[in-house]
Formats: structure tokens, sequence, C-alpha cells
């Protein structure tokens, strides 16, 4: 069997690393913990079926909005999807901008849609993305009803709670 002949001991500063936290770790661990996502605000998305037919309607006239998706994945990244059906002419809402991002997907007409003072004309199977902070709008160029899906992504939970409940669109 072998023996240690000394006891080792651990050298001053490992002894006092061990106690406490040196200022230059304890940056890089508040650093680190930043980084963790925090806890869902909303409900926690959890897998399931959306048939059309049984989606809620909201709005009035030629202009709908069908709420699909609304809360969080298990990480704490916020999504929001709806379809919006707009009549010819018209826009949702002003051009604005946000902290989350967007994607448009084009089912039926035409919509033109501005990003950072650029537009294009999109029918349908057509995409756009709208990055974080861009000035952003759309609208109905077509001679009938647009349908697009909407998808927000990411940070934003209390302002997107207000979409379905302040759908208007205005003219153009």
């Amino acid at each position: 069997m072998f023996r240690l002949k000394k006891k080792l001991s651990k050298p001053p500063e490992l002894k006092r690393a061990t106690s406490t936290i040196p200022r230059r770790h304890f940056g890089i661990l508040l650093s680190a913990l930043a980084a963790v996502p925090a806890r869902a605000e909303g409900p926690t998305l959890a897998s399931q079926f959306h048939p059309y037919d049984s989606l809620p309607v909201e709005g009035a006239g030629p202009n709908h909005f069908r709420p699909i998706l609304n809360g969080e994945l298990r990480t704490g990244f916020a999504v929001e999807l709806h379809e919006t059906e707009l009549g010819p002419g018209l826009a949702p809402h002003a051009p604005h901008h946000h902290v989350h991002e967007e994607l448009i997907v084009v089912r039926e007409g035409l919509l033109e849609v501005t990003i950072a003072g650029k537009s294009a004309r999109l029918g349908p199977g057509s995409v756009a993305f709208i990055a974080s902070d861009e000035e952003h709008g759309w609208r109905n160029v077509g001679t009938s009803s647009a349908r697009y899906l909407l998808m927000a992504l990411g940070p934003d939970w209390k302002y997107r709670q207000s979409v379905g409940s302040s759908y208007s669109a205005q003219p153009k």
C-alpha cells in the first residue's frame, strides 16, 4: 500500500479562490447568467393541430384576422402566428418598427411591402422577412382581397398581446 509521507497543502492563492470568487470570474459568471433565457412570460406552446375551419375569426367587412399561435417555446422564445385577410387598397396599420422580427407569407392577392424605405410587390407564395427595429409596412395593392400569414419571432410579448384586439385595417 502506498502512503504519503507529507500532507500536501494548497498554495495561499488557491485557498482564497475556493472561499471567494475573484472579480474577473464574477464578471464572467454574470455574463453567462445573462445569456440564460428568461422564464416564459406567457403560455408555453404545446404540440397541437389548428384546422383552418376551427380558427376564430375577428374583424368586420373585407378585413379578417385569424389568430393561430401565440406563446413561448420552452426556451422562452416567443412566437405568434396569424392570418390576415385584407380588403383592396387597405393596410393593417401605419408603418412602424419593433424589437421582434416578422415573416410574411402571401397566400392570395398582391401586397406592396415596404422595409426600410424599399418596396416590393409580392404575390402568392412570396415571402418577406423584417429584421428587428426596421421601419416597415404593407398594403393590399390588388383589386381583390389579399391573404397572408404573419409570424412574429422573438421578444415583445406584451406588445403582441394586443395584436388581435387592436386590429383595424386602414385605407392607404
